[in-house]
């Protein structure tokens, strides 16, 4: 990889820790000095540009290998501001590298409320009821560990419940209903 191609992944690599990883220290003016310092103010300015609208079209689509290969086919096959082979190849390097983190950091961003995470459950005969047909009925015991996320740390909480078969089949009804909903919206 030629020695301008390693200056886009850095570019990309600051980009990213600017954008996604919350490092306000890193400028446009630091990355021009540090990268391109040999560059006109306005084709740095234009090539920045162009880089961050590609990484959050890369980004807010969660491109896999093979969609980002395809899309940086189209990118490279422009009749204007066309990609040159190697810059999709850092491109290429720094999603490799970058995706999962950047996934993560989205992720963790637009999770503004507690979160579950962790769920067992068993079914068990009761033994005990203050009524005689209510001995030997199947329950659903169920534990939810839940994710507190407060500004200095992460608390879980543990929550357990049982459940008779008509609220186990209320709760996997509307479960079912939310399934379909979200079906319907992915499409």
């Amino acid at each position: 990889m030629a020695a301008a191609d390693k200056n886009v992944v850095a570019l990309l690599n600051g980009i990213a820790r600017r954008d996604y990883f919350g490092e306000s220290e890193i400028t446009n003016e630091f990355l021009h000095q540090e990268l391109f310092a040999d560059l006109e103010e306005e084709q740095f300015q234009s090539m920045l540009k162009k880089y961050e609208t590609l990484m959050r079209n890369i980004v807010s689509a969660d491109m896999d290998f093979n969609q980002l290969e395809a899309f940086l086919t189209s990118q490279m096959k422009r009749k204007q501001g066309a990609l040159t082979q190697g810059q999709a190849a850092a491109f290429l390097k720094f999603w490799k590298s970058q995706k999962t983190k950047i996934h993560d950091v989205l992720v963790q961003k637009s999770s503004w409320n507690n979160k579950l995470k962790d769920i067992n459950w068993r079914i068990d005969l009761k033994s005990q009821a203050r009524h005689l047909q209510q001995i030997n009925t199947p329950v659903a015991i169920v534990e939810m560990q839940v994710e507190k996320r407060t500004s200095e740390n992460k608390e879980t909480d543990v929550f357990q419940f049982e459940m008779d078969e008509s609220q186990l089949t209320n709760v996997l009804s509307s479960i079912d209903e939310i399934e379909k909903k979200l079906a319907s919206y992915a499409q």
